[in-house]
């Protein structure tokens, strides 16, 4: 049986879902005729299992069916492995069943978009490098410009040891630092107490949609097979078991 071809020009307003578990939060995002709707909840090791049931229940919310989405955006990472391969297993799943275009977000770009709403939701130009806790003394870090109501990768995502970031960041513009690795280590970053300095986000549900709805109208969906995750650490792939469970899983739901 042939796959179902996957929409490339999306209704216009696209009915967008998007999720994000590559942190110890669990953030859902809906945007739809009855406009949008967000939910936080517990993620981590709870993610797996909590998911799907958290989508239907914002679904619920905003009187929509999963047939009625048009595209779905996820978190693909850097992260939290567990997290990361939870939410690229369930878009698959759901790419897949629905036949939609998926939507890969920069989790850590996800920081940043709530960092501008924090600091700069006005402003026309807005640079941030955004670090992120990775445990063991290390740190996720990327480098964004909001300029012309779009985001600009300066520096992509990788891992840093603190003093590799450090050097890394050391003659950079930093108008802003935002990320859960500025209260994990303090000073300890060596990074210059100057500019903005976000380290609690407000709403990620809220960004990550964002995110999504601004890649559905660019036109950046892919199909289930390109929406991969970000690992920059350790184990790199679902095993065929988990691939295709997580799969079934959400395309029975759908």
């Amino acid at each position: 049986m042939p796959a179902a071809t996957v929409p490339r020009v999306l209704p216009a307003p696209a009915c967008v879902l998007a999720f994000d578990t590559s942190t110890e939060r669990l953030a859902l995002g809906l945007q739809g005729p009855a406009g949008a709707f967000t939910r936080l909840a517990e993620g981590g090791a709870a993610a797996s299992a909590a998911l799907l049931p958290q989508v239907h229940v914002l679904l619920a919310q905003a009187g929509l069916a999963l047939a009625d989405l048009d595209a779905i955006g996820f978190g693909r990472g850097p992260g939290a492995f567990t997290g990361l391969r939870t939410a690229c297993a369930v878009a698959q799943g759901l790419g897949l069943g629905l036949a939609r275009p998926l939507l890969p977000i920069d989790s850590l770009l996800i920081v940043a978009e709530d960092a501008r709403a924090q600091a700069a939701p006005g402003a026309a130009d807005f640079e941030v490098g955004v670090a992120m806790d990775a445990r063991m003394d290390e740190v996720y870090a990327g480098r964004y410009r909001w300029q012309g109501g779009d985001w600009q990768v300066l520096q992509t995502p990788a891992l840093f040891s603190l003093p590799a970031l450090a050097e890394a960041w050391d003659r950079a513009a930093r108008q802003a630092l935002a990320g859960s690795a500025l209260a994990a280590f303090g000073s300890r970053l060596g990074l210059p107490a100057g500019g903005v300095r976000v380290e609690a986000e407000h709403d990620r549900a809220a960004a990550v949609l964002r995110l999504a709805v601004q890649a559905a109208q660019a036109g950046q969906g892919v199909d289930a097979a390109a929406a991969l995750p970000l690992y920059l650490r350790d184990k790199v792939a679902l095993t065929t078991g988990e691939r295709e469970a997580a799969r079934a899983r959400a395309a029975a739901s759908a």
